[in-house]
C-alpha cells in the first residue's frame, strides 16, 4: 500500500503539472472504486480548475474552484501525468484532462482507492475529521506520543500505526522506526519512557523525512506522479527482512504479525 512518503512524493509529481490551468474533461472509465465515483464528478469538475493539492495523511486534497476533490490510492493506486495521446491500459480507471495538454491518469488494479467531491469544510468530512497529527509536524513529539500511550496495553507497533494517534505511520516506516530506536514493536505502549519515546518521534520524522526526499519507497505497485517508482526500499533495515540478518549485529531477524500486518525485529537489538 503507498504510504505517507509515497503519496507525498505522487502530490509533489503531479503538483506543477495542474494547478490553475482548466479541467477540459473528466473520463471515469470505472467507477467501482472502494466507493463508487461520484456520478457528478464530470460536471462539477469540468470548467474549474485546481488552485492547490495538498497531503492530509494519505489523502490527496485537490482544492477546486468550486469546492474539494479528496483522493485515496488504497492498495494499489497511482496517480501519472501522461499525454492525451497516451492509450488507457487495464486498470486505468479516471483521466481528468487539462487546457495545457496533460492528463492526470488514475491506476488502480485493485480498485481500493477512493474519490469524493466536497463542498465546504473539507476537514470536516467524515475520512478527515479524527485523523491524529502528522508525524513532521511541530505537534509530534515524544511527550505528545507518552501522554497518548499513558495506561495502554497496545503494542507499540500497533499505537504508532493508529491514524488517531498519528497519521501516515504504516507498517513499512512503523518496522523501520522501531528497529532504529530499538524498540521491540510488542511491547506495551504504555511501558515506554518518555526519553524513548523522544528517540521514536526523531527517528519517525528522519525516516519518513529521508523516504520522501528518496522519492518513496519501491514497491511492487507503486509510482510516482512521473511513473517513476521510488528508491528507498534497498535502504530498508527489517521491513521484508525476516530471518535474514540484522544490519547491527547479524543476528537472524525475527518476524510475526501484529495486528495481522507482517513485524519484523531483531530481538538483540530491539527491547
Amino acid at each position: 500500500m503507498p504510504e505517507l512518503p509515497e503519496v507525498e512524493t505522487t502530490c509533489r509529481g503531479i503538483t506543477p503539472h495542474v494547478l490553475c490551468s482548466p479541467i477540459l474533461s473528466v473520463i471515469v472509465r470505472d467507477s467501482r472504486l472502494r466507493w463508487p465515483v461520484p456520478d457528478d464528478l464530470s460536471a462539477s469538475l469540468t470548467g474549474g480548475e485546481f488552485a492547490r493539492i495538498e497531503r492530509r495523511a494519505k489523502y490527496l486534497i485537490f482544492h477546486h474552484t468550486r469546492g474539494f476533490l479528496i483522493a485515496h490510492l488504497g492498495m494499489t493506486g497511482s496517480m501519472r501525468i501522461v499525454s492525451p495521446q497516451e492509450p488507457a491500459r487495464p486498470h486505468d480507471h479516471i483521466d481528468i484532462g487539462f487546457a495545457n495538454g496533460v492528463v492526470l491518469r488514475y491506476h488502480d488494479p485493485r480498485r481500493f482507492g477512493s474519490f469524493h467531491w466536497v463542498e465546504g469544510a473539507v476537514l470536516s468530512h467524515p475520512l478527515l475529521n479524527s485523523l491524529g497529527p502528522e508525524p513532521l509536524s511541530s505537534e509530534f513529539t515524544g511527550r505528545y506520543l507518552h501522554d497518548r500511550a499513558r495506561g495502554r496495553s497496545q503494542a507499540v507497533k500497533l499505537f504508532i500505526m493508529d491514524a488517531k494517534i498519528v497519521v501516515g505511520v504504516g507498517n513499512i516506516y512503523a518496522n523501520e522506526a522501531l528497529f532504529a530506536a530499538g524498540i521491540d514493536p510488542r511491547r506495551a505502549a504504555g511501558r515506554i519512557s518518555l526519553a524513548r519515546y523522544d528517540h521514536l518521534a526523531q527517528h519517525i520524522k528522519r525516516i519518513l523525512t529521508y523516504a520522501i526526499n528518496r522519492g518513496g519507497t519501491t514497491l511492487r505497485d507503486f509510482v510516482g506522479g512521473d511513473g517513476k517508482p521510488g528508491y528507498f526500499a534497498q535502504e530498508l533495515h527489517v521491513y521484508g527482512r525476516g530471518e535474514k540478518p540484522c544490519t547491527a549485529c547479524d543476528e537472524p531477524l525475527r518476524e510475526t504479525r501484529l495486528g495481522q500486518r507482517a513485524t519484523v525485529f531483531c530481538k538483540r537489538c530491539q527491547n
